[in-house]
C-alpha cells in the first residue's frame, strides 16, 4: 500500500520547522526560500497551514508539461519532477491550483515535494505532528478530502 503526507491545520503552530528541514533536506542548507513545504500564516485569525504537492489524481502540472519532465511514478503512484528533463517553462508553476509548484530563482529550477523518497523530513521533525506520514487508505483519503474542503472555504470567504 503507498504513503502520503496529511496535514492537519489545526495542530500547525506556524514555526515553519517543517521549511527549515525541507530546504536542508534538498540543498544542505537552510533557506526557507528553497523548501518544498510553505507554511501559510493568517495571523489576524490566528491560522497557519503547511502546504505542498497535493498529488492530486488528475494533477493538471503533469498534464501541462510538455516534455513529460513532471510525471506520476507508476511504482508509487506519486507526482515526480524529473529535473533532467525539466526545459523550465514553468508550465506546473502556472496550473497547479495549490500554488505547491515552484520555480527558485536561484538555481533556476522548478521545485516541488518529493516526500522525500518516503521519508519526508518536514513530518519527521514537525513538533505537533501538523505533517503526518500515514498509509493511503480509504480513511486518510477522506481526511484529505475533508482538509482541502474547508482549505477552499477558507480561501473562498476571504
Amino acid at each position: 500500500m503507498g504513503m502520503m503526507l496529511i496535514i492537519h491545520p489545526d495542530k500547525c503552530t506556524g514555526c515553519r520547522n517543517c521549511e527549515l528541514a525541507c530546504s536542508m533536506e534538498h540543498e544542505g542548507f537552510f533557506r526557507p526560500k528553497s523548501s518544498r513545504v510553505h507554511v501559510y500564516t493568517w495571523e489576524r485569525e490566528g491560522f497557519s497551514v503547511p502546504m505542498m504537492c497535493q498529488q492530486c489524481k488528475d494533477a493538471a502540472c503533469t498534464t501541462v508539461c510538455m516534455p513529460k519532465a513532471m510525471h506520476r511514478d507508476p511504482a508509487t503512484g506519486q507526482v515526480m519532477l524529473d529535473a533532467a528533463k525539466c526545459i523550465g517553462c514553468k508550465m506546473c508553476v502556472q496550473a497547479c491550483p495549490f500554488g505547491c509548484a515552484s520555480w527558485d530563482m536561484q538555481s533556476e529550477q522548478i521545485l516541488k515535494c518529493d516526500t522525500c523518497d518516503g521519508d519526508p523530513s518536514c513530518a519527521a521533525i514537525c513538533p505537533t505532528q501538523a505533517l503526518e506520514w500515514v498509509e493511503d487508505t480509504i480513511s486518510a483519503q477522506v481526511r484529505k478530502r475533508t482538509f482541502a474542503a474547508k482549505l477552499k472555504n477558507a480561501f473562498s470567504e476571504v
